[in-house]
C-alpha cells in the first residue's frame, strides 16, 4: 500500500498551488512536449521534473515505479524504429542465420518518440505527486469534464485499494501453499488470483450500487468548493509557461 501513498500530502510549494492552475499548466506543457520536434525540450522537462521530485522528497522507489513501464515502452519503440524503419544503415549483423540491420534515421526517430514519451510521463507524474486526488477531481469538474467520467474515476480510485488488499491476501495464501513453486503452478495460481479479483470487483460494484441507491444517490456527486484564484499563483505559472515557451522555440 505504500506504493499508492499520496505523496501530495508532503509540505511543498507545489502542493499549495490551486489544482486548476496545475491542470492548465500541465496540459499546456504536455502539448508543447508532444508537438516538439527534437530532444532539447523533452529533456529539459524531464530534468526539471526530476529536480522537483528531489525537492519534494519523493522516494526513489516510487519514481522508479512510475517510470518503469514508460521506459519499457520507449525502449520497445526505439528498437522497432531502429530495426524496422529507415533507410540509412548504421550497422548490420546476423543472428541465427537471420540478417539484422540497424538504421540510423530509424534510431533517431525512435529516440525522438521515446524522449517525448518520457517527457510527457514526467509532467503527469509531477502533477500526480503534487495534487491530492480529491482536488484533482474537483479541478476536472471545474473544467467541465463530464460527471460520468469523474464518477467512474472516483469509484475506481476508491476500490483499487480494496482490490489491492484482497490481492495481497490471496497471493500470500497461495504462496504459503506453494502455489508458485513451479512455473506451471504459478501460472495456474495467477489465473485463479485474476479470476477471484474479477468476481470480487463485480461483487463490490453491486453492493456499492445498492448502498448508494438506498441512500438517495441521484447521480450528482458533490465536489470541493474552489477558493478564489491567487494572483501570485497565476503570475508564477505564467512565468513558468513563458520560460517553457522560450525553450520550446529552440
Amino acid at each position: 500500500m505504500h506504493v499508492l501513498t499520496e505523496y501530495s500530502k508532503h509540505e511543498h510549494m507545489l502542493t499549495q498551488v490551486d489544482a486548476r492552475v496545475k491542470l492548465f499548466a500541465t496540459l499546456t506543457v504536455l502539448i508543447m512536449v508532444l508537438s516538439y520536434r527534437g530532444f532539447v525540450f523533452p529533456s529539459f522537462v524531464t530534468l526539471s521534473c526530476l529536480f522537483l521530485f528531489v525537492r519534494m522528497r519523493i522516494p526513489l522507489r516510487a519514481v522508479v515505479l512510475r517510470y518503469s513501464e514508460p521506459l519499457f515502452i520507449a525502449a520497445v519503440v526505439v528498437l522497432l524504429k531502429c530495426f524496422f524503419s529507415g533507410k540509412d544503415a548504421l550497422f548490420s549483423g546476423s543472428i541465427m542465420g537471420l540478417k539484422v540491420v540497424g538504421h540510423k534515421d530509424g534510431l533517431i526517430e525512435g529516440l525522438l518518440i521515446g524522449s517525448r514519451i518520457i517527457g510527457a510521463v514526467s509532467v503527469v507524474a509531477l502533477l500526480g505527486f503534487a495534487t491530492p486526488f480529491t482536488e484533482f477531481m474537483a479541478g476536472l469538474s471545474w473544467f467541465r469534464v463530464p460527471k460520468g467520467f469523474i464518477e467512474i474515476l472516483m469509484f475506481a480510485y476508491r476500490y483499487i485499494f480494496v482490490l489491492f488488499e484482497d490481492a495481497q491476501v490471496i497471493y500470500q495464501a497461495q504462496k504459503n501453499r506453494l502455489g508458485y513453486s513451479t512455473v506451471k503452478r504459478g501460472l495456474s495460481s495467477f489465473g485463479t488470483l485474476a479470476g477471484t479479483l474479477t468476481i470480487k470487483a463485480f461483487d463490490h460494484s453491486q453492493s456499492t450500487t445498492v448502498a448508494m441507491v438506498q441512500r438517495g444517490y441521484d447521480g450528482d456527486m458533490p465536489m470541493l468548493l474552489h477558493r478564489p484564484f491567487k494572483s501570485t499563483e497565476i503570475a508564477a505559472s505564467t512565468l513558468v509557461l513563458l520560460i517553457m515557451g522560450v525553450v520550446w522555440t529552440i
